[in-house]
């Protein structure tokens, strides 16, 4: 399109979960309790890592990470969404919502790689210990880091910078809870297939290797387990990977849900509400998954505790 023909956009309108009054209620003071506890929890994660001598190894540098990746996207959407479910009009300036797809897409990666590198960490542990030190070693883990925050952050960058050099002359209603790139792409009156096909193949690149990544450390974990003679290594080994396996499932299977099902079974209001969940609710049982199934994190809170307490 002639972009003579576009005017300049120096707003949208997000127009939210629901436009009922009661539902809006009712919804102000869920999140009211859920944004507040995914600070809480991800934050004491953080906070137990940095302060637990005994959790510098490399499964919790990357848990830590973990939960400052769930802070970060949860928070480019949490505050915003409490705001516009106590108003009417929610406007969002063109560069907030670029913003906030910006830091959504790129924690969004950020999050499938490193569940992806914590199983080959958990493969690495389990397979060999004695090399383990070596094999992740500092400067390993940091290496696997700066990839994953370098590859995030082109990422994010290309899809969002396409999304916003596109024409928007219609309507600037954003019929969702934050600037996604679908419903942005809606809006637009340019072609959006290069958009769509360059989402497709970058964001289904991450999701094929991080996924297959997954399933290759865990078939190696098996095979080593298996070598285990005694019942209770066996249930030592497995117990590491619970958490991680659980995270990974609740995470991957939400993301190929809300990305890579059929347009035919595209919804809106199905959309919204799967946002919620990964932006909202994954952040919010992470900490709690991985500190519920783990001794490690456990043995470190009464620590921590009883050091507060003397």
């Amino acid at each position: 399109m002639d972009k003579r023909n576009c005017s300049s956009v120096p707003e949208f309108l997000l127009l939210g979960i629901t436009n009922k009054p009661e539902m809006k209620v009712a919804l102000f003071i869920v999140f009211l309790i859920v944004y507040p506890t995914i600070l809480l929890t991800n934050v004491g994660m953080i906070t137990l890592i940095r302060m637990d001598p005994q959790l510098h190894i490399p499964m919790y540098f990357f848990l830590s990470h973990l939960s400052f990746s769930d802070l970060c996207y949860s928070t480019a959407v949490g505050p915003k969404m409490l705001l516009d479910l106590l108003e009417d009009n929610n406007p969002i300036s063109f560069v907030g919502c670029f913003l906030q797809l910006l830091i959504v897409s790129i924690f969004i990666d950020v999050e499938c790689m490193l569940l992806a590198v914590m199983a080959f960490d958990r493969y690495k542990a389990i397979s060999n210990p004695l090399m383990y030190a070596v094999d992740m070693s500092s400067r390993v883990c940091y290496q696997f880091l700066t990839a994953i925050y370098v590859f995030g952050t082109i990422d994010g960058f290309i899809h969002t910078s396409l999304a916003f050099s596109l024409c928007f002359c219609h309507s600037t209603q954003i019929n969702h809870l934050f600037c996604d790139l679908p419903p942005v792409l809606l809006l637009s009156c340019s072609d959006t297939h290069i958009n769509e096909l360059v989402l497709f193949m970058l964001f289904g690149f991450i999701e094929l290797s991080t996924i297959s990544g997954v399933l290759v450390s865990y078939c190696y974990i098996i095979s080593s387990v298996l070598k285990i003679s005694s019942t209770g290594g066996w249930f030592k080994a497995f117990s590491t990977c619970a958490s991680h396996l659980t995270a990974v499932g609740i995470f991957q299977g939400t993301m190929l849900f809300m990305y890579f099902r059929p347009s035919s079974a595209y919804s809106l209001d199905q959309d919204k509400m799967t946002s919620i969940f990964y932006l909202l609710v994954i952040p919010m049982i992470n900490p709690l998954i991985y500190s519920l199934r783990n001794k490690d994190v456990k043995e470190a809170l009464v620590r921590l505790r009883s050091k507060w307490w003397f």
